[in-house]
């Protein structure tokens, strides 16, 4: 060619200046087959594609196969190489662009001796990516479609899956074999192999062998290329996984667990969530069961939790979702026992020891007339926590071991808050002179650090809550006395230099006073509207009902028909704006 046709050629075709470096990479990718050829390939599939496509559509454009093979003299070779190499037609997109590209060149009427040996040559690359057989019915078939057909291709695909699950098996590792090498790098190999066939179905038996391989040696592994494509196929839902695949994917991949944690909480987290929907999410997500198969996961999972708590200390949806995952995850557990060796210790280091199996024993468990000195027992364990974590502060403000300690604990309660209810629930019926430690309970619960020194006051406001309650829900005169009632109100708008008591403390206590106590309907129906709507505190006040709802299902309470009925009142007073004499016929 002259100076002028190069030119004019370069123009015309753009991908002419990049053939020679796919050519390159394609004779250096046939020549030996090793892990670093296989990775090469993997990093470079997605440019090769994008090439390869680019290509296609300037091979169409041209009437003639002679006149692309004299424009792109080295386009036989770049696509003869690229279709003998079995990491390249594994992947199903790039063995369609090849594919398209050798049918976009055969010549249905050749008029020349080139075109002729051309077509001869497409017909055996093609046999060769569909049987290594010489098939010249598939070629016209495929001619005809012109897209390959799933059968077409299929044996390739197989083969390449044989191959490598062969690989696998053949990799052990064993001390004994230090001396000889450790052969575990095929598994490495392996993976890196199976990142262009991860979207195609016919891997999954692979993909599912890879990530059970039992790894004993410290030195390799599964590779990264191969987990992070894993994880991001998955994510977009390009890939189907079993269950336990998606475990072990979990189990290999810190990236795709904590993707997985976060993307639960934030779903189950939204303005929309209702507790019954956070119990539904959470229930058919497969990360109790991974928590309660493998203790590594659990303890990588609390730390999520665990740092996402320190940072919205009182967001109550945020405790809602880890109490149903603790919940769920205790469920799975059980099914495994005695099967698991993992005790409460392993899978709860942190903790106070001396906290974990009072916490975790369900209040279903123990007699009823015994769960008040439970609870005594737990808040003067908590107090004395926090005492020494005082203590520790004033004789050296740069030790925090003392704040660790009481976080964990906090951190303890948060996930076992099906004993909140049981407190709340027992100040209903608790006097003046017994309410004390568990008031302390319920306040620490909500109030966890004594950060510039509030323990106390918050302390003092959770007892004038209590005891305006107390008062409202003792008397029977109507109309309500108005004092007790806006005195109560008053608690719930932020004071200037003041902490604010959380809104959930005094909501809890208002809905189980109003639910468990002996006030006629009516008058509790209206106690509650006047407090929630005054305060503005609607939506919290149905969330506050929800859990309730739940947590008193869970424990078989509603065979009760009073407190059912009470709370569905409840929930309809706050809800629908009801004025409670229409409901007067429904005094219980």
């Amino acid at each position: 060619m002259t100076e002028l046709q190069v030119q004019q050629t370069t123009a015309q075709w753009p991908n002419a200046q990049e053939m020679p470096f796919w050519l390159e990479k394609a004779i250096a990718w046939g020549q030996i087959d090793t892990p670093h050829t296989g990775k090469d390939i993997s990093l470079h599939l997605k440019r090769l594609r994008d090439f390869l496509q680019q290509l296609l559509s300037e091979i169409s454009s041209v009437s003639s196969t002679t006149e692309t093979l004299n424009t792109l003299p080295l386009l036989g070779q770049l696509l003869g190489r690229l279709c003998w190499n079995p990491h390249v037609t594994a992947e199903d997109e790039s063995r369609r662009l090849l594919l398209q590209c050798l049918l976009a060149l055969y010549s249905e009427y050749p008029s020349n001796a080139v075109e002729t040996k051309a077509n001869q040559w497409i017909q055996k690359v093609l046999c060769h990516l569909a049987t290594d057989e010489e098939d010249g019915a598939a070629v016209d078939l495929m001619k005809h479609l012109g897209v390959p057909t799933k059968e077409y291709h299929l044996k390739v695909l197989r083969k390449m899956v044989t191959r490598i699950q062969k690989s696998i098996g053949n990799s052990r590792c064993s001390e004994s074999s230090t001396n000889k090498g450790c052969s575990c790098g095929s598994i490495w190999a392996a993976s890196e192999a199976c990142v262009p066939l991860i979207t195609c179905p016919e891997a999954s038996p692979l993909i599912g062998a890879l990530l059970q391989q039992q790894m004993t040696c410290i030195r390799e592994g599964l590779s990264e290329n191969f987990l992070d494509t894993l994880h991001s196929a998955y994510s977009r839902c390009d890939l189907l996984l079993d269950e336990q695949a998606v475990v072990s994917l979990w189990c290999q991949s810190l990236h795709s667990l904590e993707e997985a944690v976060l993307s639960l909480l934030e779903s189950a987290t939204k303005a929309e969530s209702t507790p019954n929907k956070v119990e539904e999410q959470v229930s058919k997500s497969l990360l109790p069961k991974a928590c309660a198969q493998h203790c590594s996961v659990f303890l990588v999972v609390n730390d999520i939790f665990r740092t996402v708590l320190k940072q919205t200390e009182r967001n109550e949806r945020i405790k809602n979702v880890f109490q149903t995952f603790t919940k769920f995850f205790f469920v799975e557990l059980s099914r495994l026992q005695p099967r698991t060796s993992a005790s409460l210790k392993a899978f709860f280091p942190q903790s106070p020891p001396t906290l974990l199996i009072p916490l975790f024993t369900m209040p279903s468990e123990m007699p009823q007339e015994s769960l008040k000195n439970h609870l005594m027992w737990v808040s003067s364990s908590l107090q004395r926590l926090t005492e020494e974590e005082e203590d520790e502060e004033n004789s050296d403000r740069s030790n925090i071991r003392g704040n660790h300690k009481v976080f964990e604990a906090w951190f303890l309660l948060v996930q076992c808050a099906y004993w909140m209810q049981v407190v709340v629930q027992l100040l209903v019926t608790s006097g003046p002179d017994d309410c004390g430690p568990l008031l302390w309970l319920l306040t620490f619960y909500h109030h966890p650090t004594n950060r510039w020194h509030h323990r106390a006051s918050q302390l003092v406001q959770a007892k004038a809550a209590w005891d305006h309650l107390y008062s409202l829900f003792s008397s029977a005169a109507h109309p309500l006395p108005s004092d007790h009632l806006q005195s109560f109100i008053n608690l719930l708008a932020p004071k200037p230099q003041q902490p604010l008591l959380a809104p959930s403390l005094t909501l809890n206590l208002l809905v189980n006073f109003a639910t468990f106590g002996q006030l006629p309907l009516s008058i509790s129906a209206e106690i509650t509207q006047k407090v929630v709507h005054q305060s503005g505190l609607q939506d919290e006040a149905t969330r506050v009902l929800s859990s309730l709802r739940l947590r008193l299902t869970d424990r078989g309470s509603f065979a009760n028909d009073r407190v059912h009925l009470r709370i569905e009142e409840l929930h309809n007073t706050i809800k629908n704006k009801c004025k409670p004499d229409a409901r007067s016929q429904a005094d219980t």
